[in-house]
């Protein structure tokens, strides 16, 4: 497992001034376009449309403020905190609208042979997934809790990757919101030469 503190990576600030971008993990490393795995955490500060990516299937999540409105194909999806991540197709490049100021959100973004799924962590329920690579990204400090009694602490904004099979257990020590990550792509899978 390789543990990543998010408030380490210097943010990426966009082109038009709406925010700004750290990239958590990319698959493969040092891709620019060509990546089937990306990863980051983004800081919305104004009113705009998303970027397109064509031919990338999205995974959208609120992790703080009070949430964003995005309008795909006319129609008005309403995102919180306490929201399940939203999946769309990244070409559409909906229009954000700030509820109540900045928010801070997470992306997952799948391309080419890359599948995969950004599901909500319920503190302390068990959670197992048969895709072969698998992370937690969490916004507040916790413990990672494997069955075998292994624990692993992780402060607020950390990233875990590689995590071996489960069942896992996320347990916080506040209310914020945690995502496992499931990922399932040959390409990936060759880190290890197989699954795990």
């Amino acid at each position: 497992m390789n543990v990543l503190l998010a408030d380490r990576i210097a943010p990426t600030p966009w082109r038009n001034g709406g925010g700004e971008t750290r990239e958590l993990f990319v698959h493969p490393q040092g891709a620019d376009t060509h990546w089937c795995v990306r990863l980051s955490l983004a800081d919305i500060r104004q009113d705009g449309p998303f970027s397109a990516f064509p031919g990338v299937t999205r995974h959208f999540a609120v992790l703080e403020g009070a949430g964003v409105v995005l309008t795909l194909n006319g129609r008005d999806h309403t995102l919180t905190p306490d929201s399940d991540p939203l999946t769309f197709d990244g070409a559409l490049a909906p229009a954000c609208r700030l509820i109540n100021g900045p928010t801070r959100d997470l992306n997952l973004m799948l391309q080419g042979d890359a599948q995969g799924a950004l599901l909500r962590a319920e503190p302390e329920q068990a959670w197992h997934d048969p895709h072969p690579w698998r992370a937690l990204f969490v916004s507040e400090p916790g413990v990672l809790l494997h069955a075998s009694g292994e624990a692993l602490p992780l402060a607020a904004r950390s990233l875990v990757t590689d995590l071996p099979s489960g069942p896992w257990r996320w347990l916080p020590s506040a209310t914020g919101p945690a995502y496992w990550v499931a990922v399932a792509a040959p390409s990936l899978q060759s880190r290890w030469g197989g699954s795990r």
